[in-house]
Order: structure tokens, then C-alpha cells, then sequence
């Protein structure tokens, strides 16, 4: 019998300053603020969230979730 494990979905929230706040172009990528890798959306979206309220106030810093797990099997 062959087991099966749940499919996991890597989430990545990460942030900086942003050359245009209409845009995702960084200023300094090299400086790029990692909140850190979520195993659930959800999780991903509360850590973006708790960023993005800490920085509401400067426009030019912008906060994003990158799906990982869509870089990593792009087929599915």
C-alpha cells in the first residue's frame, strides 16, 4: 500500500521599501525585510497582516506573500 502525504504549500511574506508604492518594485532587494516561511495561506496572510499594520503609515514600504510552493512545482 503506498502512503500519501498531505501536499504541503510553502508561503513566503516578506518586505521593504518599494520604488513606486503602486508597484512590487524594490528599492534594495538585497535588504529585503524575510518575515518568514508559512506552511498555510493563512498563516502567511496573519504575519502579512501584522506587517503591513506595523508600516501603514509609510507608503513606500510593502509587505507580499510569494507562493513558493507555485515557483517549486509550477505544472500543478
Amino acid at each position: 500500500m503506498e502512503e500519501t502525504t498531505p501536499e504541503q504549500r510553502l508561503h513566503l511574506v516578506m518586505g521593504g521599501r518599494v520604488t513606486d508604492p503602486r508597484g512590487i518594485e524594490f528599492q534594495d532587494p538585497e535588504s529585503l525585510h524575510v518575515v518568514g516561511v508559512f506552511s498555510s495561506y493563512e498563516a502567511a496572510v496573519d504575519a502579512w497582516r501584522a506587517q503591513a499594520h506595523r508600516t501603514v503609515d509609510d507608503a513606500e514600504m510593502k509587505y507580499v506573500i510569494v507562493h513558493i510552493h507555485k515557483l517549486l512545482m509550477p505544472d500543478e
